[in-house]
């Protein structure tokens, strides 16, 4: 009935636990667990082997990245739904039982999330996320507030048709944002995106990936994730947004990326910083220019969604802004 995909490189500290909390899910229906290692070099892949017989293992002889990853594990899947579960990530308990209901009750295909706990801490961190109007994922804490922008790919419920019909994951992302690039195609054609208040996950935010954390009031992050995240997002907002919305927004959009990195690389004194995100982006969205006008025009024609369901939610309020005045700039190492 569901098919638990788990995308795994170099993760021989967490994976047990990760595979142990869907092994111990109280539930009435038949799971079955998918690892893709991603060429891994801690051993973590001959790990899962020995321990986990049970466990479907996909061994990659390349690191092909968390896209790749996912989509050879859910064309692999046997489910009539599925799990992304990130290896840094652990189900409550009747975290699958919860969303298989929910499943249920909706009566159409979903893409479903469940609220996220920091592992550390044990403090909520989202039930889904809102957007910004430049598409930066806002946190939304608020369980009354089901109807969300999208939902984390750490822990995203999925009906395997839904997940053909939308094509996956887009494999020349990498890595990043295309959590966000499935649920926002999903609700362009009409599908809902909810994050569930109930049960929920632990997740060691950023562990497998490095960087997305506030250590002593300060936002941590990586050269690298920064620099995929700004690109993803705006391949995203090319995608999505509607006309005139996009003539509108895109635009400010760059200018804003622009002033934000001269702004950063003159306060860190790091021309690099500079080049390697913020040029980056304007560089690969002039390389994948065919490739992005001809999704728009395909995932526009397809789009059945409403302005007024398109916007449900977003919010005004400015999630870099926000981010700025509480923590400070952030360190990007």
């Amino acid at each position: 009935m569901v098919s638990v995909c788990i995308a795994n490189y170099n993760g021989l500290g967490i994976i047990d636990a990760c595979i142990a909390s869907v092994l111990k899910q109280d539930c009435d229906f038949p799971v079955e667990i998918i690892v893709h290692d991603d060429a891994s070099t801690d051993g973590s892949a001959q790990h899962i082997r020995a321990a986990y017989p049970q466990v479907i293992l996909i061994e990659s002889m390349d690191n092909a990245g968390f896209c790749v990853a996912n989509n050879r594990m859910v064309e692999r899947a046997s489910g009539k739904f599925v799990l992304l579960l990130n290896n840094d990530a652990a189900l409550f308990p009747d975290a699958l039982a919860t969303l298989y209901r929910a499943a249920q009750d909706t009566g159409q295909p979903a893409i479903l999330g469940l609220p996220q706990y920091d592992a550390g801490s044990g403090e909520l961190v989202d039930i889904g996320c809102l957007f910004d109007p430049f598409l930066n994922p806002i946190p939304n804490r608020d369980p009354d507030r089901n109807e969300v922008g999208m939902v984390i790919g750490a822990c995203l419920w999925i009906p395997k048709k839904l997940w053909d019909e939308l094509g996956g994951f887009p494999e020349w992302f990498g890595s990043i944002a295309e959590d966000m690039y499935l649920c926002c195609r999903a609700r362009l054609a009409g599908y809902a995106v909810r994050a569930l208040p109930a049960s929920g996950y632990r997740h060691w935010q950023g562990k497998s990936f490095g960087g997305n954390r506030v250590a002593e009031n300060r936002l941590s992050t990586t050269f690298r994730r920064r620099a995929l995240s700004e690109r993803n997002k705006s391949f995203v907002m090319v995608l999505i947004y509607p006309a005139p919305l996009f003539q509108i927004m895109f635009p400010l959009h760059l200018a804003l990326l622009l002033m934000e990195g001269v702004a950063l690389a003159l306060i860190k004194r790091e021309y690099l910083l500079f080049r390697d995100i913020y040029l980056a982006c304007i560089s690969a969205l002039w390389q994948e220019r065919k490739r992005l006008v001809r999704l728009r025009q395909e995932m526009q024609a397809g789009r059945t969604i409403t302005w007024q369901a398109f916007v449900v939610p977003f919010t005004w309020r400015l999630r870099k802004l926000s981010l700025l005045l509480c923590h400070g700039v952030p360190r990007i190492s």
